[in-house]
């Protein structure tokens, strides 16, 4: 049996692809694969990702090409898929998380905590900006586009000093460059990050029990709780919510943190729940951050968003 795979063509999509391929092929070693490189609009859209208002932008062709059936299924970074697909389709699988971290990169090999005053860091991320300049804020953070290793090769030249990724994709590129990781705590990551999304026709049984065979059932329910949230709040990319899902035999932890336009005010909530009912904890953490007052939050990083579209 042979599939066609719908990823972007970017090194970074190629390489989770074939990653996925690996662990598909040892599960079913009498399978054969073949990727299709697909264009989506946020590898031709140049804007700062946080100015783009529509969700998607890096899966919606992709997706399209599965459920029109020019190809068998599609992989993507879990946390650009939107929570509503298309009804055609399902996510079929999600094979075990990398780092959920995120890690700071310069050109000196200073870390985020010992980098000059007034220097240039760079994110495409509304999250990292604020977490960054909270942390120093005495730096400049500048938004920044392009696949890792443009970006890694810009803090060589004039505009930019450090950057800040995830680490789960210098890991799966198997980037040769100097890092240091950054903690949890203070840049809580976006919900979804560090996962893999696999994504199939819901009518396509055989595709879906081969596509299963690399699921982990822990990540899947650490996911779930993490979209449940993002779901119950409507975040995003234009707005900065840092989430990530911990769980042990039977129970689970979900930390989330959110941020005010100017980084002066921040939100957390942590609570505990069910394992095997992550939905309902993403729920209750969500009504817990909407009593605390997130919807003026995000009220006001949507105002700010507006003013920079129009600058």
């Amino acid at each position: 049996m042979k599939y066609v795979v719908g990823a972007r063509g970017s090194q970074l999509s190629v390489a989770q692809t074939r990653w996925v391929i690996a662990e598909l092929k040892q599960a079913n070693s009498d399978c054969k694969y073949e990727i299709k490189p697909i264009t989506t609009k946020g590898d031709t859209d140049t804007r700062p990702l946080f100015t783009i208002d529509q969700k998607g932008i890096f899966e919606k062709e992709i997706d399209r090409a599965v459920a029109q059936k020019e190809v068998d299924f599609a992989v993507h970074s879990l946390k650009d898929v939107p929570s509503e697909l298309d009804a055609k389709l399902t996510l079929a699988s999600i094979p075990k998380r990398e780092a959920v971290n995120d890690v700071f990169i310069s050109s000196d090999g200073s870390t985020l905590d010992e980098i000059k005053e007034g220097s240039v860091v760079g994110t495409s991320s509304l999250r990292r900006a604020v977490q960054i300049s909270r942390k120093r804020p005495d730096i400049t953070v500048k938004p920044i586009r392009g696949n890792i290793e443009t970006r890694i090769k810009k803090i060589s030249g004039d505009e930019y000093d450090a950057i800040v990724l995830a680490q789960a994709g210098i890991s799966r590129l198997n980037v040769d460059v100097k890092y240091s990781p950054l903690s949890v705590d203070d840049f809580s990551p976006s919900p979804g990050q560090g996962a893999i999304a696999i994504v199939a026709r819901i009518d396509d049984d055989e595709t879906l029990s081969m596509l299963k065979k690399i699921e982990d059932r822990n990540t899947r329910l650490e996911i779930e709780a993490e979209r449940s949230l993002s779901d119950y709040v409507d975040s995003g990319c234009r707005f900065p919510l840092g989430a990530y899902a911990k769980s042990d035999d039977s129970d689970m932890d979900l930390t989330v943190f959110a941020f005010s336009v100017d980084g002066k005010k921040s939100l957390k909530v942590h609570k505990t729940g069910k394992k095997q009912d992550p939905k309902n904890l993403g729920k209750d953490v969500g009504e817990e951050l909407r009593r605390q007052g997130v919807n003026d939050l995000a009220l006001n990083w949507r105002e700010k968003v507006e003013e920079w579209n129009k600058t």
